[in-house]
């Protein structure tokens, strides 16, 4: 029974300060912490496989808020239960509610300096990389087969040419699989 608290201690502390790490360090919001997050948990501590992260990403997108807060609320569960959950998504807000505070201090005292108005300008291409890496790395691990590159391609042009909604998306998506035979 100790073993299981210490091992549970453990891994709960393991979560917050990975994903406290990942939310301090991550500009760009939600989708620029997902290989972020990946990299930490898959490829670095190696609490889950790509299959596992791919999947709980999948989920994380279908429901609604942030895709980062999501993603950590799914792996925290999936690691450590309902405490997992908690400390992970308190691990991955923290820091953004923290910084929050601060830059919009800053924004409201200095916002109209020219300097403070680069930084912010200059740290945009910075996040769209990041960005497009996660997007690649996921894609490659994901999409193996020819008939999901495809189906990913349809969906895709679906939302950018007709502006289909997230929900339509994931829900054509997901029926797709269930009828698919692989």
């Amino acid at each position: 029974m100790d073993v299981l608290i210490k091992r549970k201690k453990g891994i709960l502390r393991i979560l917050f300060l990975s994903f406290f790490q990942i939310g301090a360090f991550t500009w760009g919001g939600g989708y620029a912490m997902v290989p972020l997050i990946q990299r930490e948990l898959v490829q670095k501590k190696r609490l889950m496989n790509d299959e596992d992260f791919i999947n709980i990403l999948s989920i994380a997108q279908s429901f609604p808020g942030a895709i980062a807060i999501n993603t950590a609320g799914l792996v925290g569960n999936r690691l450590a239960g309902f405490p997992g959950l908690l400390v992970a998504i308190l691990g991955s807000v923290l820091p953004s509610f923290t910084v929050m505070i601060m830059a919009a201090t800053i924004l409201f005292h200095f916002g109209d300096l020219v300097l403070v108005q680069r930084f912010f300008r200059g740290a945009v291409p910075a996040i769209v990389a990041l960005i497009a890496t996660g997007i690649f790395s996921i894609a490659k691990r994901a999409l193996k087969q020819r008939f999901d590159l495809i189906l990913s391609g349809v969906l895709f042009v679906l939302v950018l040419v007709f502006d289909f909604h997230p929900f339509w998306i994931i829900l054509i998506g997901a029926l797709t699989g269930l009828v698919r035979k692989s």
